[in-house]
């Protein structure tokens, strides 16, 4: 139980780190010029945004304490890009169907969301490995 908790705050750690790469940095020019459709700095929830990341940390980290045969990095990383090819067109193409965001911005979120759940595997992998497990 102390693994899997360790588990969901190191994740979430890192998701919230890459959040601020991708979302500051990477795609910040998107995010400007299509202002419109966002809430203005002052009225973002961020405080809501990091519960999220929360919750969404400890579902991952559930599905894969649960559902993984092995726990280990390599097998983490496999579990992480399949979840996160799974959520990245949900949420990227997925809005990208009713919402007017550019192509740039559906494929930006479809790639973040592969590759932020892949490092979350090959981490909650290494946190929860298992003795003799690669």
């Amino acid at each position: 139980m102390k693994r899997c908790l360790l588990t969901v705050l190191a994740v979430t750690v890192l998701w919230s780190l890459m959040d601020m790469l991708i979302h500051g940095v990477i795609l910040m020019s998107t995010y400007i010029e299509t202002a419109e459709l966002w809430r203005p700095m002052d009225e973002m929830k961020n405080g809501l945004m990091s519960v999220v990341t929360l919750l969404l940390s400890a579902s991952f980290v559930a599905l894969f304490s649960k559902f993984s045969s092995r726990k280990c990095p390599k097998s983490g990383a496999l579990f992480g890009l399949i979840y996160g090819l799974g959520a990245g067109i949900s949420v990227g193409y997925g809005t990208y169907c009713f919402m007017p965001i550019p192509y740039s911005l559906a494929l930006g979120w479809f790639l973040a969301y592969a590759v932020k759940a892949t490092a979350a595997g090959a981490l909650a992998g290494l946190i929860l490995k298992e003795d003799g497990d690669a």
